[in-house]
């Protein structure tokens, strides 16, 4: 399973649930060609500069023009749901029922790229070591045997300790070399992350792009704006899973910054009550992770134009919830 590749623009979801979905169709025997060779970039921790708009890079597999959506389902009370099946859901890609499903399945073993992105500003100087520790706690758990992680902090510049790995011990060494001080730019930093990390990868199998960005949400130094650092997370295909590290009484304005980027890309947004409570949105994030589900489908009258496609996917049952991507761009013709 592959992350949608492309994830929400901030859609308005004003669309009524009166709007006609139709039934996923069966799925076929239709095979997928093979993705591109696989090549990996190095990390790189350079300034971002905005994104032009006829610069989007692609995020469907050109081949075929699939869309791989990656999406959660929960109850009411916020507990996970497994076991559904294809004919549970109603999906609407550009407001047009599918015109194939080449999959649907529970992946919760398909293979991860994870990245820690640790806030090293001066401003939570006296919280880095719990996000240190929890940061390692969250690695050693959550990495299996075909996963990959790299870690990186950020202040006023980005700072990728440790590229995609395997080796938790390495992990380990470059979260504890982060060292706290300096302004935030946070929008810099994540747009950067997803620019040179995310995007760049290449796979020959289906995989999950993830961040966790922990931070108290506070932006003061970035050029970028948070638009730009959210829309490249949807050009890398990548869920972004935010914890607040602001725990005072009257929370600040870094939540809303906080909750913007998670829910936008698919992910989820957690306000510990106590800076120890940090590890407890990390151990939230990685029973996620392995709760999802797959949908494999090429849109109808696709065009390679660029243009950003909404999704809309709901549980036919109204008990359940879903959480996906609500979007992509979608790739290019080459010239």
């Amino acid at each position: 399973m592959a992350c949608l590749l492309a994830v929400v623009s901030l859609m308005s979801l004003a669309m009524t649930l009166s709007i006609a979905y139709g039934q996923l169709p069966a799925q076929g025997p239709a095979a997928k060609p093979p993705a591109a060779a696989a090549a990996q970039a190095q990390p790189q921790a350079s300034q971002p500069t905005p994104p032009a708009q006829d610069l989007a890079t692609p995020t469907l597999k050109v081949q075929s023009n699939e869309v791989d959506l990656v999406f959660t389902v929960t109850d009411k009370n916020g507990k996970f749901v497994t076991g559904l099946q294809q004919q549970d859901f109603g999906l609407l890609d550009d407001h047009k029922d599918p015109e194939h499903v080449f999959a649907f399945k529970q992946q919760t073993d398909l293979p991860l790229r994870v990245g820690i992105m640790l806030d090293t500003s001066s401003s939570i100087r006296q919280r880095f070591k719990f996000e240190q520790d929890a940061a390692v706690t969250f690695l050693l758990q959550v990495l299996h045997r075909n996963d990959r992680a790299f870690v990186e902090g950020f202040d006023v510049q980005t700072d990728v300790e440790q590229g995609f790995t395997n080796n938790v011990a390495l992990l380990d060494q470059g979260i504890r070399k982060l060292r706290p001080g300096g302004g935030t730019a946070l929008y810099d930093a994540l747009y950067a992350t997803c620019r040179d990390q995310m995007l760049t990868l290449r796979e020959t199998t289906a995989v999950r792009k993830a961040i966790v960005l922990v931070s108290d949400g506070v932006d003061n130094y970035s050029h970028a704006l948070e638009k730009d650092a959210i829309q490249e997370c949807q050009r890398a295909d990548t869920i972004v899973y935010t914890i607040s590290t602001d725990v005072s009484p009257t929370r600040g304005g870094g939540d809303k910054t906080m909750q913007a980027i998670a829910r936008t890309t698919g992910g989820q947004d957690f306000y510990p009550r106590r800076i120890e409570d940090v590890a407890l949105g990390f151990s939230s994030i990685e029973e996620e992770l392995r709760s999802q589900y797959l949908l494999d489908y090429r849109p109808a009258d696709f065009k390679m134009d660029g243009a950003f496609r909404t999704i809309y996917l709901q549980a036919r049952n109204t008990k359940y919830h879903v959480r996906a991507q609500e979007g992509y761009f979608a790739p290019r013709a080459a010239q």
